[in-house]
């Protein structure tokens, strides 16, 4: 029985290992093809607000929140997992692209701050995260208090931008979200940010009316917000325990527009200064770590700021700055894996250009993991070849490789790994890069290649896994815990 456990925990974990160990890797393992198509029609306990520990905030996916869907049923929508994986598939897509074009076209801008009472050097705090799925995003969602007294919210969380904001009143445009707008009127501690302040005149598409900083911020699927910058309180966890953050720059949206369905708002993590983390260091990329949590797992993932203790037995790598694009997440990637083995590509390939060009982003907002053409046509042949007793099928949507395992219980599969910088290897759970598209038995290989040099792992990639930020030393860490 012991043996058992043993062996699947194996299968169902990430597993590391550094190439300086002279233990092989390992070059299969199983999927669980039953279950994972049975966790796609599921039913899920609908997520509503209650207690959350202050020191660990809930990360939870998107389709346990009471809110909207494009076809105004929640329960028809969840069971229609075709619409689901095209309608996420399609924001991925303009995601992707837009980070690309922003990359291409200019450098991104520098924020600052002078509001030197919003630098904290906070004690753990933290949030459970939930998923996006369901509304054809792969984004993930915190409950956070908004104002004085604190009026909860569901905020999307991106490690790919930085501004914090919510949609305010009054709104002239906005989409559906769960809980009520937010009423800034209604605040004791709403305080809007001048127009001739530092951080007015370094955001971006900046603008000034009566004397306030108006902003307005788009992302990479085509949506945005617009409205007054602000200071604000942000409260976390409940009235017993809770941690306050006072003068906190947010975005108090009356224009916006996007598939954020549901959520309020947006919780900017990125490196830039102006990101909550940022706020929270004065202006530096603390320490914060998320677990996301696997698709169709009816449990939450968590995210935590301010740890005194990074995990231990984590493999830590080092981030990498690139000045084109500060507030993103840069890696060290020095290579692919499949079946034990590293897949041949140039040793250059990953490597950040002089332009600011190429590179490795980790980003929570990116559902599929891009790479370059270069690396991703002999890093799927791989995969290909020892696959061979899985049958084939077609193409769907932006994915090329794709078997029908309908009638099949399990399948063995090759495993699937990232070599990094310096020695550590990331080897993947299944789950994690086989993934369904429909609730038939159809599982695609979860990767595609880049419009260009740059490559972006995506959440689909990183669930289950513990991910840390320890951003005062440069460092990414990976495990030891899954979620």
């Amino acid at each position: 029985m012991l043996f058992i456990s043993a062996f699947l925990l194996l299968l169902l974990s990430p597993i590391f290992i550094s190439s300086a160990n002279t233990l092989l890797l390992p070059h299969i393992q199983h999927l669980n093809v039953t279950h994972t198509i049975a966790s796609l029609t599921s039913e899920f306990h609908y997520l509503r607000p209650g207690h959350q520990n202050f020191k660990k905030l809930e990360l939870i996916h998107r389709d346990k929140l009471p809110a909207a869907t494009p076809l105004n049923n929640h329960a028809q929508y969840h069971q229609n997992h075709n619409r689901i994986f095209e309608d996420r598939i399609k924001r991925d897509v303009y995601r992707v692209h837009k980070l690309i074009q922003k990359l291409s076209s200019r450098s991104e801008t520098v924020y600052d701050t002078d509001n030197s009472s919003s630098r904290y050097g906070v004690e753990e705090f933290g949030s459970d995260v939930v998923s996006g799925m369901e509304q054809g995003s792969g984004e993930y969602f915190v409950r956070i208090g908004v104002g004085s007294p604190p009026r909860n919210q569901y905020m999307v969380v991106d490690s790919g931008s930085d501004i914090v904001w919510v949609q305010c009143q009054p709104c002239t445009q906005c989409y559906t979200q769960s809980d009520p707008l937010f009423d800034p009127s209604g605040s004791a501690s709403f305080t809007g940010v001048s127009c001739d302040s530092t951080v007015c005149s370094r955001v971006d598409n900046s603008d000034c009316h009566s004397g306030r900083c108006q902003y307005e911020v788009s992302y990479g699927d085509g949506s945005y917000t617009k409205g007054t910058l602000a200071l604000e309180t942000l409260t976390f966890g409940d009235e017993a325990s809770a941690v306050v953050v006072r003068n906190v720059a947010i975005g108090c949206g009356h224009r916006n527009r996007g598939l954020f369905v549901g959520a309020a708002g947006l919780l900017g993590l990125g490196a830039g200064p102006l990101s909550f983390v940022g706020q929270l260091n004065g202006g530096a990329t603390g320490v914060f770590t998320y677990c996301l949590v696997s698709r169709g797992i009816d449990s939450s993932g968590s995210l935590d700021f301010g740890q005194e203790a990074l995990p231990v037995g984590a493999i830590w790598v080092p981030l990498l700055h690139n000045p084109r694009a500060p507030s993103f997440y840069y890696v060290g990637l020095s290579g692919v894996g499949v079946g034990g083995g590293e897949v041949p590509i140039p040793e250059y390939i990953f490597q950040i250009s002089d332009s600011g060009g190429g590179g490795v982003v980790l980003d929570t907002g990116t559902a599929v993991t891009r790479l370059p053409a270069s690396v991703y046509v002999p890093f799927r042949d791989a995969f290909v070849e020892q696959t061979t007793h899985l049958p084939k099928t077609s193409a769907k949507s932006i994915f090329d490789t794709c078997y029908d395992l309908s009638g099949f219980m399990t399948v063995q599969v090759p495993t699937v790994s990232f070599y990094f910088a310096g020695g550590p290897i990331l080897t993947l759970p299944a789950r994690n890069f086989l993934i369904p598209v429909d609730e038939i038995g159809t599982f695609c290989f979860a990767f595609a290649p880049s419009q260009s040099g740059l490559s972006i792992i995506g959440n689909i990639q990183q669930e289950g896994i513990q991910i840390s930020f320890d951003g005062a030393n440069g460092l990414l860490g990976f495990g030891p815990n899954v979620c």
